[in-house]
């Protein structure tokens, strides 16, 4: 026969396991909005039935129950979302910083506005088109060097602006470095803890709840991946033991180990940097080495880079470094053609001596600065010296330099029967001494005349001719004034000819402002750019256009990756998260259970009062 106490183990069982649960409940509620807690459950189970097999076990039917027992107190929670959550927080960390650096680039370009560099170029190009109308006015020419300064500055504006945000983001990778470090570091000592408990056979629930929120954390930074590692001793079989955490590739294949939960060690992690041009050049896992191009992966850490800029080889990468080449290439060229244009023009102080002096508008403060080493040409791009100290530099009037058409130019038909041929080729390079021979065209050709020949109707040929040379593409060149001829007779009275001395004018007059004009068209030309032929400002309109692009593809996968991530976190918390109406419908349920065995006590009890006090005292 059973004891009757028997019974009282049984709720006392109950009444002890129902008080583990709502203790649970009430753990739950109090954390129902901590960060990273998970929902956690107890796992009712029952106790050894009696009789125990055994060789003296008593001979009655069947076994009885011994009540119940909290058997663990497990975590609520999915690994195959966590697995998710970690990859789209991986792709949100990468683009989240991609989409703020060009959005910070945005800012600085300032592009289309009325301070950006293509309004302040076109009213460069319109100083220009306003001197051609008044080339010798003081007041246009001035403009035209404060808008050449204004473009000056706002090369060197640009190109400080995007340095200065390119140093912001080097801050940021390395305090982003010193997180990953942190992190890794935290999450090993919660390795050594959960070492010390699980053998015990404990279950180290709040530890792992630290744990996976320090992993989410470090998800967001680098592309990483957890492999669990057993706890020796006699751990639960639920136990979720250490964590090994791997940096690994966009394929999933290791690179090296962050944190190795074998030995209980981090291996710090640190960015490499080239000398000499100061960008990611690899980085260091503990004592290995690894080039760039192993981290093909996403995470903050790798937005940053690529923002910033790395080195592929011997070439430089990046968002920022490819702006700054773009806009470095544009102040080395248009600061190349606008200088060609300018140098081959007349300015008024050249006018005045009668010498041509080639002046450049643009140069650079580096004389390093080439064709083949355009960098920082936009930082060091400056408006000439000789422009700043006089605007009489300017040259607004035209001088073609072009090599002119070799041969006979012939000359124009004279008064009368007289006339002048050209019978010399000339050079742009100089002006050479041309000789003409007169001939009457009554005559036979070269007649000879005579010292008292028609002298008058030379003369007057002369007065009203002048002589105009022409390139091939018919620009003006040298223009001579033929009522400087001066009659010599070089043989003895036999042949009369006219000796153009060096004296003359220009082509392109003080006046005729067809350099400032040719500047301005400038504007229009095509030039080779990296390898394209484009103008300056289609060039630019292509590079702000392509920055747009990247930024609303940056923007758009930012706010993807965040609406994926926000899905899968959402199916996580229905299963990990606390709900508050869950547990309140628990709490009834473990408190009538808990009243039903405190119940089954107080039944025991006057079960026992009976046979006590109730029984055996018949006869009294």
């Amino acid at each position: 026969m059973r004891s009757t106490f028997h019974s009282l183990e049984v709720a006392r069982r109950g009444l002890v396991t129902q008080q583990t649960a709502l203790q649970t409940v009430g753990h739950n509620i109090a954390n129902a909005n901590t960060p990273g807690y998970t929902r956690q459950r107890v796992n009712f189970v029952q106790t050894e039935p009696y009789p125990p097999v055994s060789m003296n076990r008593p001979q009655i039917p069947g076994q009885t129950g011994t009540g119940v027992e909290a058997g663990s107190i497990q975590r609520v929670r999915e690994s195959f979302l966590d697995i998710q959550y970690r990859g789209e927080n991986n792709k949100l960390g990468y683009w989240e910083s991609r989409a703020d650096a060009l959005q910070k680039m945005e800012e600085v370009m300032n592009e289309p506005s009325e301070t950006g560099l293509s309004t302040t170029l076109d009213r460069f190009w319109q100083s220009f088109q306003d001197l051609a109308v008044n080339p010798t006015n003081a007041g246009a020419r001035s403009v035209v060097r404060q808008r050449g300064l204004a473009v000056s500055e706002t090369f060197r504006f640009l190109s400080d602006s995007l340095s200065s945000v390119q140093g912001d983001l080097k801050n940021e990778m390395n305090v982003t470095e010193k997180q990953v470090n942190a992190l890794s570091q935290q999450i090993n000592n919660i390795n050594k803890q959960i070492g010390e408990i699980e053998p015990h056979g404990y279950l180290a629930n709040d530890l792992y709840d630290e744990r996976d929120r320090l992993v989410d954390e470090l998800s967001q930074l680098v592309n990483i991946k957890t492999t669990t590692v057993g706890s020796s001793g006699n751990p639960s079989s639920i136990a979720e033991g250490k964590f090994t955490i791997d940096m690994v590739d966009e394929s999933g294949r290791k690179i090296g180990t962050l944190v190795d939960a074998t030995n209980l060690k981090v291996n710090n992690f640190s960015l490499e940097y080239r000398q000499d041009t100061g960008l990611v050049d690899g980085y260091k896992l503990g004592d290995t080495s690894f080039g760039i191009g192993s981290m093909q992966a996403s995470g903050k850490l790798r937005g940053l880079i690529d923002s910033y800029g790395f080195m592929e080889g011997n070439n430089e990468k990046g968002l920022y470094p490819d702006m700054l080449n773009h806009l470095d290439t544009v102040a080395f060229e248009f600061a190349q053609e606008i200088n060609r244009v300018h140098e081959s023009g007349w300015s008024i102080s050249s006018m005045e001596t009668g010498e041509h002096t080639a002046f450049k508008f643009f140069e650079f403060e580096n004389t390093d600065i080439s064709a083949d080493n355009k960098k920082d040409a936009a930082k060091l791009f400056t408006v000439s010296a000789d422009i700043v100290q006089s605007l009489d530099n300017i040259a607004a009037s035209g001088y073609n330099k072009g090599i002119i058409t070799t041969g006979e130019f012939h000359g124009y038909n004279g008064v009368g029967n007289v006339s002048i041929f050209v019978q010399s080729s000339v050079d742009a390079a100089g002006v050479q001494q041309f000789t003409y021979t007169v001939y009457d065209a009554a005559q036979s050709p070269k007649q000879e005349l005579k010292t008292s020949g028609d002298f008058a109707s030379l003369e007057e040929l002369g007065q009203g001719l002048s002589e105009e040379f022409t390139d091939e593409d018919g620009n003006p060149s040298v223009d001579f004034n033929l009522d400087k001829v001066r009659l010599e007779d070089v043989s003895k009275g036999n042949f009369i000819t006219v000796d153009i001395p060096k004296v003359g004018q220009v082509g392109g007059r003080v006046g005729d402002g067809s350099n400032a004009v040719a500047l301005a068209e400038v504007k229009a030309r095509s030039f080779q750019l990296n390898g394209v032929s484009t103008t300056f400002q289609n060039y630019y309109e292509s590079v702000i256009g392509g920055l747009a692009v990247d930024a609303q593809e940056a923007n758009r996968l930012s706010h993807n990756s965040e609406t994926l991530r926000l899905s899968v976190d959402q199916r996580r918390q229905s299963v990990s998260g606390v709900s508050l109406d869950e547990e309140m419908t628990s709490m009834i349920q473990y408190q009538h259970a808990y009243n039903a065995s405190a119940r089954m006590i107080t039944l025991t009890d006057e079960l026992l009062d009976k046979i006590i006090n109730g029984m055996g005292i018949g006869g009294r």
